[in-house]
């Protein structure tokens, strides 16, 4: 064979074994493997992974995945997102090379999920069409634009005192049992005919607590927009931390596709607890109650991440409803001040009020929403404008009435209308008001139609006012609920359907059926 032609065919054969080579690596994975020295309370130890990322998942031998969460010369700690049974030391762990997940699809919707998109309500298993890294950036403010749409909780105190917006950040904050949970559901319920989908995560909560919750927004026909993830207390700390990281993906990913969004985190208590544990195990320095330093970061990544995307961006929004639970009057503790420091505004919730019966039990006085009116249709910014004003001067006036001094009769007159526009604001569990629904009472209220009622039979004289609503004129709620105006045409027709109640309830004479009560209310 000439010279030439060997050379050119050695040529040829290297270049093929090369090209085989290339072919061959690129089958083969390479894996980071390590060693677990020490395992317990769902974190492990691991020596080895030389390569390891912060968030980097691995996998154990039983099947069980952890996430990287502290890195150190010698060894890393993972955190388990399972059970820890039949994982020991000595056990070889897989470096993975990917980063968290949630599954994400059409199928969202009516779900029962725990943390990892993995079902618990018994059905099908997930069909994920795409899947999103739990830890995202927030949106970038040239994408954003400021909170101008209302997002109706259907509670007549929250709506008229301090309204929130869709893609804002209100935090609803109160003691045990004050009704928090009660005015999240109420809110879903509210969005059965607005279009916004809604994510509730309940972190830590007792399973009995967020059955009953499921159970609620079944029967109401809720959870034809709902997708609730729960961690339960029995659950790796792991799991509650993702929890709120799990549901804001979610929501994201609704709101990205079009749809107006609303994640609800019961609670971040919680929440701060379960990743002050991980904190801990990972033997990360303490700091203001036991608190590690970072936990406020932890939440404002969480809640930045809400927001108003403009038209160029696609015009959906994302709102935050966190719940914090507080300790009997340590509304300054640590974890309150920081998320009231981080949202657009705080709900607070009175156990006082609570009490009393009082219910929703909203402290007007330390209650505020930094959006305001803007969050206000005009209607309702016309009738609740001096509402919070009035509701504040009587509750200060009726402090200095306990102590039994003597009152002028313009203070008594203050006191007594204080308290028909607080019974006006009553409102039970589980019954979201319609726009129109809220303006008819709250317009009464407003204008001294209720002035004459004895107190305790505000509510009743509202039921009769409602349904004399629905029956005659039902096409206000639906032109309210379309246009969110109050003409001086539907304004008229709302006085004169008042009036028709206040001669109803009353008689033309003063003396009709339902008088001697009315009488001795007062």
């Amino acid at each position: 064979m000439p010279e030439r032609d060997l050379h050119a065919h050695v040529s040829a054969l290297l270049e093929t074994l090369r090209q085989q080579a290339r072919e061959l690596v690129a089958e083969v994975r390479f894996h980071d493997v390590g060693t677990v020295q020490k395992i317990g309370s769902g974190v492990a130890t691991i020596s080895g992974l030389p390569n390891a990322r912060m968030d980097e998942l691995v996998t154990f031998p039983t099947g069980i995945q952890g996430m990287i969460l502290d890195l150190d010369r010698e060894h890393v700690n993972a955190v388990l997102l399972g059970a820890t049974e039949g994982i020991q030391g000595g056990d070889l762990v897989t470096a993975t090379g990917h980063r968290l997940r949630v599954p994400l699809g059409p199928w969202l919707l009516g779900r029962v999920l725990n943390p990892l998109g993995q079902p618990l309500d018994g059905r099908r298993p997930v069909e994920a069409s795409d899947a999103r890294y739990v830890e995202q950036g927030a949106p970038m403010i040239v994408d954003r634009e400021p909170v101008h749409e209302p997002l109706y909780t259907g509670l007549k105190a929250i709506d008229a005192l301090v309204p929130i917006g869709r893609g804002q950040r209100e935090l609803i904050v109160g003691e045990r049992k004050t009704g928090k949970t009660t005015i999240a559901v109420d809110t879903i319920l509210s969005q059965r005919s607005s279009g916004v989908r809604c994510i509730y995560v309940a972190i830590g909560q007792k399973k009995s607590s967020t059955l009953e919750v499921i159970e609620i927004l079944r029967q109401q026909g809720a959870m034809d927009y709902t997708t609730v993830i729960v961690a339960s207390p029995d659950d790796p700390p792991a799991l509650r931390y993702l929890a709120p990281f799990s549901g804001c993906t979610i929501a994201e990913f609704l709101m990205e596709d079009g749809a107006d969004t609303l994640v609800i985190y019961d609670d971040l208590t919680k929440h701060a607890d379960a990743y002050r544990e991980l904190s801990l195990l990972l033997r990360r320095p303490p700091g203001r109650e036991a608190y590690p330093s970072d936990i406020f970061y932890l939440h404002a990544r969480l809640l930045e991440r809400a927001c108003k995307l403009n038209a160029e961006a696609g015009g959906a929004s994302l709102t935050a409803l966190p719940i914090v639970e507080i300790q009997p009057g340590s509304l300054a503790a640590y974890i309150p001040t920081n998320l009231i420091s981080i949202t657009d505004g705080q709900i607070v919730l009175s156990t006082d009020l609570f009490n009393l019966d009082v219910k929703p039990a909203v402290d007007v006085g330390l209650s505020v929403s930094r959006v305001g009116g803007a969050a206000q249709t005009s209607a309702m910014r016309e009738i609740a404008g001096d509402l919070r004003l009035e509701l504040s001067q009587y509750e200060e006036v009726a402090r200095f009435a306990r102590f039994g001094t003597d009152l002028d009769p313009a203070t008594q007159r203050q006191i007594q209308r204080g308290q028909h526009l607080q019974a006006a604001l009553k409102q039970p569990a589980h019954r979201p008001l319609r726009l129109a629904q809220q303006l008819v009472i709250l317009l009464a209220a407003a204008e001294g139609s209720l002035d004459d009622v004895p107190v305790e039979r505000v509510p009743a004289f509202e039921r009769e006012l409602q349904r004399r609503l629905e029956s005659d004129h039902p096409e206000l709620i639906v032109q309210l609920d379309r246009t969110g105006e109050l003409t001086d045409e539907m304004r008229a027709r709302f006085g004169e359907l008042i009036e028709a109640q206040q001669q109803t309830w009353f008689g033309d004479s003063g003396l009709g059926e339902n008088n001697s009560g009315r009488s001795n209310g007062r």
